[in-house]
């Protein structure tokens, strides 16, 4: 019998155990991709049961499916535009009536339904027992109980997944949720768009109504789009809308999610009984000490400290492992390219090799990504992120802020590693403009993954003893100074504007498993790779035109060609009496020899740590390939000794021409010439040309710094890693520099993508050139305080950390004390627990 394929769907709220379900099912065989026109992501599997083929597409957790959030609009709009075969939507048993929210708007969209009642130990443990009979007969849906972190319920889910399949489940005329007072109004609406419709929608119309009546921005597309005389239905809803706010004193949107609450609040008391009361559970004991007002910060600060601990200075140990795989990579291409002269490289040689080190000097840092993205997860898996997010929100309220900032902030990158963009997109949840608008304007001030490379690569080069300290106060200085300018903002610009309050729900802790840790730490580092391998390739080879034109014109080219001919003729002058000389009689043979002398070396350095078998059938191969050029890299005796003797000089002294040539290429290309423009003004932040060419690649990625001072700073063909390179051509440089370097990139402006995201959010093109021009002013005052300030007080770069630290939280504690824009809010930690989410 043939495999017969389908396509089902999880949906579920943040905190149900979805992922674990999508895991548990696929056993971990899974694709990760960005929803199109979106930057959340979702992950697709597949599993094979009963002769079938399923292929699982994991959405994007989300509270409901209205037009407020991205997560929201990608869950929905999948269901809408795929048309999956089944929608499984993933519960929390331990809280049931908010997880039925979601799954009456499922229903009402028509999808085809099956219920997975998840984390049913965890509501044994509250002493709750959800009596899944009842429920699937209240809800007229099957409902398969089941532990995902233990495995528990696989099997039942897979057959409940294909008897639901077979079943052919429809749910379109399937009334759960009774709207009452508002009910005649969505028939009569449904009738409406019936007659009015074009072709058959994709959509039920009366989930159509609702969402007209929620005043949902894609409903009304929909409308726009779909229906004849759009205008009538606008017009009509909003007279009934303005109609039953005059006759109830509520709007049509408050009165849905009432009666919703209702209808969740009577399932819940007919399917769920209490067993025994659970006074203090585990995780109100820990809460009491995790979440106090003293020791919440306090721990807060010691797990920032030990994950950058962890993660930057473990991490950077293991990057010790990555340079020989990255210049095996790098030697392999190289074998492929053509040689050139001894003063010129072809076009397509330079370009390549550049662009191979570009990348190479960001994926050095692969070990370093892979251990802080594992222990994220942890965090998140334990359940501590909320729980900073609560300890956050104390402190934001005092800037004009409150707690829905504080997702956006983690998003891009409270303290570090992750991106402005749905940092920025995330913002759409928060109510009142004030709070969104400040939180969209400071969030690319966080430490998006972007910056980190350039942060580790001068860690690693001027704090290499107090690596943690430096990580731990750049981490978390972004977050002091966001909050200052969010007040400033607030007392400002943004002065006239509401606030209102939230809620923030705090899921139990969970114990994470040793596979979903690891699953999304290698998820998360290869979506980072991808980005690196599309964003920099494209970077570096416009850094690399803009590096190298206008070329170094002919007159001066003749000059360098006349001391690489003095070079080579001293060369060949010293071994002329020994054996080898004939076979570097021609240009071509000189430089063809200096091409595989550094392979061979760079080859052998590779296999250091390697077996001695290894090393044997190396030198045996490569003296196969190279049979006429072999004996002289192992030459004895004293001709020997005179050809090595002479070879070196003459490398080192080609490395020094070379490298005067590259200099006087780099001064007078496009990208020089604008670095030595504006170092007169950079000079007092202590950057130079070259700097300032990493600063300007670095607008459209971030991650092109780094990759661009690979670039700067080229290796004399002796195999250093660029924090090698960088140390030996900077002698200048101090720590004071690199302190001053990395609080301008703190408060870098935001890339392109980002700048985007914030004019469509901000709405308009005056927010984005606010979030372009504030962050350069600001970054560059204070990387100038810095660097002058520190030089004329004579402070080392520890010793200016500290003081600027010292300033920086003096000064964002004293605007905390203005009044003005504090958010009025009686949020405290026994009303936050368990809480629906406001925006629900």
């Amino acid at each position: 019998m043939g495999h017969e394929k389908m396509h089902v769907a999880l949906a579920g709220q943040p905190n149900s155990g979805k992922s674990t379900i999508f895991n548990m099912l696929t056993g971990g065989r899974q694709f990760v991709a960005n929803y199109p026109g979106a930057t959340v992501s979702i992950k697709t599997g597949a599993f094979s049961w009963q002769e079938k083929k399923i292929s699982l597409t994991d959405l994007p957790g989300t509270y409901s499916l209205s037009s407020y959030s991205e997560e929201e609009r990608i869950t929905r709009d999948f269901i809408i535009d795929q048309s999956p075969s089944l929608v499984v939507n993933v519960m929390d048993a331990s809280n049931l009536k908010r997880h039925l929210y979601l799954t009456f708007q499922l229903l009402e969209l028509g999808a085809p339904l099956l219920i997975a009642l998840n984390m049913v130990d965890v509501a044994e443990k509250r002493g709750l027992k959800v009596d899944a009979d009842a429920l699937s007969k209240t809800l007229h849906l099957p409902v398969i109980t089941t532990v995902g972190s233990k495995g528990r319920g696989k099997n039942e889910l897979k057959d409940g997944v294909i008897k639901a399949f077979d079943s052919n489940l429809d749910h379109e005329h399937l009334h759960i949720v009774d709207y009452g007072d508002l009910e005649s109004y969505i028939t009569d609406l449904s009738a409406k768009l019936l007659q009015s419709q074009i072709e058959e929608s994709k959509v039920p119309l009366r989930w159509l109504s609702i969402k007209l009546f929620e005043e949902d921005e894609v409903a009304q597309k929909l409308v726009s789009s779909n229906f004849k005389n759009p205008e009538d239905v606008r017009n009509y809803v909003s007279k009934i809308c303005s109609e039953f706010e005059r006759k109830y004193d509520d709007t049509p949107r408050g009165f849905i999610a009432f009666r919703r609450h209702l209808a969740a609040q009577k399932i819940e008391k007919r399917c769920v009984v209490k067993t025994k009361e659970v006074s203090v559970t585990l995780t109100d004991r820990i809460d009491r000490l995790v979440c106090s007002r003293i020791w919440g910060p306090l721990i807060l600060a010691g797990i920032i400290y030990l994950l950058y601990e962890l993660s930057i200075v473990g991490g950077y140990e293991l990057t010790n492992y990555m340079v020989p795989l990255l210049e095996g990579f790098r030697n392999a291409i190289e074998k492929f390219l053509p040689i050139g002269t001894f003063l010129r490289e072809p076009l397509i040689r330079s370009l390549v090799l550049n662009v191979i080190t570009s990348i190479n000097s960001v994926l050095i840092y692969i070990p370093i990504f892979l251990i802080l993205f594992a222990l994220i997860a942890i965090l998140e898996d334990v359940g501590y992120m909320p729980r900073m997010a609560f300890i956050l929100d104390k402190l934001f309220r005092r800037f004009g802020l409150h707690g829905q900032s504080t997702l956006p902030l983690i998003l891009g990158g409270v303290f570090v590693g992750g991106c402005a963009v749905p940092g920025v997109m995330a913002t759409r949840v928060i109510a009142d403009e004030k709070a969104r608008l400040a939180t969209i304007l400071i969030v690319p001030l966080m430490n998006c993954l972007a910056k980190v490379p350039l942060y580790t690569l001068l860690i690693s080069i001027y704090f290499a003893k107090e690596k943690a300290l430096a990580m731990f106060f750049i981490s978390t200085i972004t977050i002091i100074l966001a909050l200052s300018v969010a007040k400033i903002l607030t007392l400002t610009l943004l002065k006239n504007r509401p606030s209102s309050p939230f809620v923030l729900e705090m899921p139990p802790y969970h114990i994470p498993t040793i596979r979903g840790v690891l699953m999304r730490s290698i998820e998360r580092t290869w979506l980072f790779v991808r980005k690196v391998l599309t964003i920099i390739m494209i970077v570096a080879v416009a850094v690399f035109f803009l590096t190298n034109y206008p070329s170094v014109g002919e007159e001066r080219i003749n000059t360098y060609q006349k001391r690489a001919e003095q070079i080579k003729n001293v060369f060949t002058s010293k071994i002329q009496n020994t054996p080898f000389a004939s076979q570097f009689k021609r240009d071509k043979d000189i430089t063809r020899y200096l091409v595989i002398e550094e392979r061979y070396k760079n080859q052998k350095r590779a296999l250091f740590k390697a077996s001695d078998e290894r090393r044997e059938k190396f030198e045996q191969r490569f003296a196969e390939r190279y049979s006429d050029v072999y004996p002289l890299l192992n030459a004895k005796g004293k001709d020997g000794r005179a050809l090595n003797k002479a070879f070196k000089v003459m490398k080192r002294e080609r490395a020094l021409l070379l490298m005067d040539l590259r200099d006087e290429t780099l001064h007078g290309s496009f990208l020089g010439m604008a670095g030595k423009f504006l170092e007169p003004v950079t000079r007092f932040a202590g950057f130079n040309w070259k700097v300032n060419v990493a600063l300007l690649s670095s607008l459209a990625a971030k991650e092109s710094s780094v990759a661009t001072l690979g670039v700067l700073y080229q290796q004399k063909e002796d195999g250093q890693t660029l924090a090698q390179r960088m140390k030996e051509q900077e002698k200048g440089f101090t720590p004071l520099h690199a302190l001053a370097l990395m609080i301008f990139m703190a408060m870098y402006p935001p890339c392109i993508a980002t700048l985007i995201m914030v004019k469509i959010e901000a709405g308009g093109w005056k927010w984005a050139f606010i979030a372009l021009g504030y962050p350069i002013l600001l970054g560059m005052t204070l990387a100038t305080l810095v660097y002058s300030g520190g030089t004329w007080l004579g402070l080392s770069g520890t010793q200016g950390m500290f003081v600027f630290y010292a300033i920086a939280l003096v000064t964002a504690f004293l605007l905390g004390k203005v009044k003005g824009s504090v958010v009025e809010t009686d949020i405290d930690e026994k009303t936050l627990k368990g809480k629906e989410v406001a925006n629900l």
